[in-house]
């Protein structure tokens, strides 16, 4: 499975990051929030990292013109998903919440996406079991600050399929 757009839902202190880091390798990024306020936080803070990066010399300004032209803000989950090949969740870590989000994503996104929490306590079998596609759902855990924590631990559920596992590795 080639993985070509990424949504990312959240844009506080892990989804900003997270939409960086896919926005610079190269993907098309959708991040999603629960209001403009919220994205334009999380704009603010990209814009803010890469800027550091072209003070740094790790980044050419052209570099950084198109990593922002990948990132695409919207409010409407379904909007935002609804093309993804590959969606990344970062809200906060609260099971009903994030079972909530989950739900309504699976109800949206194409039958290939493959769904992930960034969780880093919760469980991902629990998370998946409320969705129509457990065998799809994987944890996918960056570390703060995701652009400089080249760690991602990945966690499947008891669902997971091997290869959701793989393509999430090679992601």
């Amino acid at each position: 499975m080639e993985i070509k757009r990424i949504a990312v839902i959240g844009a506080g202190a892990m989804g900003h990051g997270i939409a960086q880091v896919a926005a610079m390798a190269g993907f098309d990024v959708t991040m999603r929030d629960i209001s403009e306020e919220f994205l334009a936080g999380g704009m603010k803070n990209i814009r803010w990292s890469i800027g550091k990066l072209i003070e740094k010399g790790r980044i050419s300004p052209a570099e950084a013109d198109k990593t922002l032209k990948r990132i695409r803000t919207v409010v409407p989950l379904k909007e935002a998903v609804e093309n993804a090949d590959f969606v990344i969740e970062a809200v906060p870590e609260i099971l009903k919440l994030k079972q909530q989000v989950f739900k309504e994503i699976d109800s949206y996104a194409p039958a290939h996406a493959i769904l992930a929490s960034n969780t880093s306590v919760l469980s991902i079998t629990e998370i998946a079991a409320a969705t129509n596609r457990p065998q799809k759902v994987i944890g996918m855990h960056f570390f703060n600050p995701a652009l400089l924590m080249r760690l991602v631990e990945v966690i499947m559920g008891q669902k997971t399929s091997s290869d959701t596992c793989n393509v999430t590795m090679d992601l």
